[in-house]
């Protein structure tokens, strides 16, 4: 079993259970699923780029990404409905445990200038959105094979019905919270 899942299973259930009273397990909140998104503005002009991009999600998840698409058509953007404008990755289960380990970890002590992630990207129904600049904090992204260092959004969509619950329950399986 996943050291996530278990400290989850064992320290963080108990702890929500007596800080917010749940009655049964069931209420406790829970982390649902990780997507991992980039977007790949560039590839209007140059469709080498999201393949790079969709290589470097998949050696970062080891997951196959999902390519996505323009929903319509903007001028200023030269922008066409339908163009594929980037590519994002839903993990759940085992493979978010082992993402979300190797990005508390290994990823975000790599980030220059750390000192903690923001506490301002919940949306206010438990889900919890953080931006990074860069991929190459990432230890599975070579710095010579890299064609443009590209920033990525990492969505943890968890059960928590208030933003207090969820950066509670985030916190607690060890996201660095800033101050």
């Amino acid at each position: 079993m996943n050291r996530l899942k278990e400290k989850y299973l064992k320290e963080v259930v108990p702890s929500l259970k007596e800080k917010y009273n749940y009655k049964s397990i069931m209420e406790v909140p829970k982390l649902e699923k990780i997507v991992v998104n980039i977007g790949v503005g560039d590839a209007t002009t140059n469709s080498k780029l999201l393949d790079a991009a969709v290589a470097e999600l998949e050696l970062i998840t080891g997951q196959k990404p999902v390519i996505t698409k323009a929903h319509k058509s903007i001028a200023g953007f030269k922008l066409r409905e339908g163009q594929a404008i980037g590519c994002k990755v839903t993990l759940r289960s085992e493979n978010m445990y082992t993402f979300l380990d190797k990005l508390i970890a290994i990823g975000l002590p790599r980030v220059r200038d750390f000192r903690g992630v923001s506490p301002k990207g919940f949306d206010g129904r438990g889900n919890y959105t953080l931006g990074l600049k860069e991929q190459l904090i990432f230890s599975e992204i070579e710095f010579d094979n890299v064609v443009k260092v590209r920033g990525m959004d990492i969505v943890f969509v968890t059960t928590a019905k208030t933003n207090e619950e969820a950066q509670e329950l985030l916190s607690l399986l060890g996201i660095p919270f800033r101050k």
